[in-house]
């Protein structure tokens, strides 16, 4: 578990992260989220001792991580893809780090066989490319088989397989007990890979919750509705209390009515119906919503 207590970062007058309190629990695939600038990667190196807190606190399973000495066997993290020696083979880079955590080198081969780099595994990483090397990272996170693990933007470079293979291994991996902690800014993705979230914004937490949860909370759910007699039924509708906005020349979007009772009308008053499908919020839509206020740069044509 990783707890996260009135965590404070300041770079001189800058402050990057400000009072942030958050749990990760075992047993879940926890998104990290927020905005560009967020504090997401400056959260993750106080967790890993890389860099020192302001203020607050931040301890895995009851403890620092600096004074925890088993390294890569309690906590395996991937933050930078790109943050190895170009010119060592795969195998080498992971039979040093093995060597330097007191890892058997036998699992370095374990690892690589398990990201796919088992091919390649004497090439060197200069020649890698960057779903190659998140794989490797990935392979790097695993060698010491830890209970708690961190990953930063790991779907980076990953073609389509990857993508899938990685949404596998995270659940695979929670559902063994670790706690798994996902940063990511690929919505789509997390929506189909965590199933708690936390989300931040200038440093501050936004929401720490469920991701059916935190969609719940932005943009109201909606019903698609197709029909031939748009007029009738949107003064139908309207008088039973729904926000209805027009679409096309045929479609019709509703909001405070749900598809059962939309259903029930048109039948009542024999509307003919194309079409009539119930639409849930998104997590982009309720993110770009919720985090709208902590958005540090706005392009032009959105401001």
């Amino acid at each position: 578990m990783i707890e996260v207590n009135e965590l404070t970062k300041r770079y001189g007058g800058t402050t990057a992260v400000d009072g942030l309190s958050f749990t990760v629990r075992p047993g879940h695939v926890t998104g990290f989220l927020g905005p560009n600038g967020a504090g997401k990667s400056t959260t993750l190196r106080i967790v890993l001792g890389l860099n020192d807190p302001t203020g607050g606190s931040v301890t895995v399973d009851g403890r620092r991580f600096r004074d925890r000495p088993r390294g890569l066997r309690h906590v395996g993290a991937l933050l930078d893809a790109h943050d190895v020696h170009g010119g060592r083979t795969a195998r080498t880079h992971l039979y040093v780090l093995a060597r330097s955590n007191r890892i058997p080198r036998r699992r370095a081969d374990e690892v690589l066989e398990e990201v796919g780099l088992a091919g390649a595994s004497r090439r060197r990483i200069s020649g890698f490319s960057l779903g190659m090397k998140q794989r490797l990272g990935i392979a790097a996170a695993l060698l010491g088989d830890p209970p708690v693990l961190l990953f930063d933007e790991p779907l980076n470079g990953l073609d389509p397989e990857g993508v899938t293979w990685l949404r596998g291994l995270l659940r695979r991996l929670a559902g063994e007990g670790r706690t798994v902690l996902v940063s990511s800014h690929l919505m789509s993705e997390m929506e189909n890979t965590v199933d708690h979230l936390v989300v931040i914004g200038r440093g501050s937490l936004i929401a720490a919750e469920s991701l059916a949860g935190f969609a719940a909370r932005g943009t109201r759910p909606s019903v698609t509705v197709r029909t031939p007699d748009l007029t009738a039924f949107t003064e139908l509708l309207t008088g039973e209390g729904a926000r209805v906005l027009q679409q096309g020349p045929d479609t019709l979007t509703v909001t405070g009515l749900d598809a059962d009772r939309i259903g029930e009308l048109a039948l009542r008053h024999r509307v003919l119906l194309h079409e009539l499908t119930a639409r849930n919020a998104s997590l982009e839509e309720a993110f770009m919503e919720l985090t709208a206020d902590s958005v540090g740069h706005v392009a032009g044509a959105d401001r």
